[in-house]
């Protein structure tokens, strides 16, 4: 099993997400991420899927979505340099002084904003790859034991066009 990424670009239409998270969950195929949005072309919309399986199902999954009358053109991501960015938010509630302080210390170190906070609670954003997001995560569950709330979104990529960061 390997983590695989494609990039589909399909017509900009009612429907066209359902029936592509269908062809998935019909399969039995397990999705772990899909982000969806416009192009340039407002005709045109760009989803980057994230998923984990073997070869021979992959295969299976780009014929199949190449066979789809809506999809346009299909891109596996897998192999290729790519630049891709995940956006996480985390809040850290029941925050002492000297916790505040080491949060602050963390965000700078792991190039997190602090976007929100009052008397006991931050909330920090982080757009950086899902690996960096998950290594943050770790940390922080470990420092602050049952006091975060993770709000993750899917991850974008774009095909690099010189140095690549996955």
């Amino acid at each position: 099993m390997k983590k695989r990424w494609i990039c589909l670009f399909v017509e900009n239409e009612i429907g066209v997400l359902a029936r592509i998270a269908g062809l998935f969950s019909g399969k039995s195929y397990n999705l772990n991420s899909l982000t969806v949005g416009a192009t340039e072309d407002t005709s045109i919309s760009r989803m980057t899927i994230s998923l984990t399986s073997d070869d021979k199902t992959f295969e299976q999954i780009k014929k199949q979505l190449n066979r789809s009358v809506e999809v346009i053109k299909v891109v596996d991501y897998t192999d290729i340099p790519i630049h891709m960015k995940e956006i996480l938010f985390i809040q850290i509630n029941n925050c002492s002084d000297n916790d505040k302080t080491e949060i602050n210390r963390l965000a700078n170190i792991f190039s997190v904003s602090v976007i929100d906070y009052n008397f006991s609670s931050i909330l920090l954003q982080c757009t950086q790859t899902e690996y960096k997001n998950n290594a943050l995560i770790s940390l922080l569950k470990k420092k602050f034991l049952n006091r975060i709330e993770i709000t993750r979104g899917g991850s974008v990529a774009v095909e690099a066009i010189g140095i690549s960061e996955r």
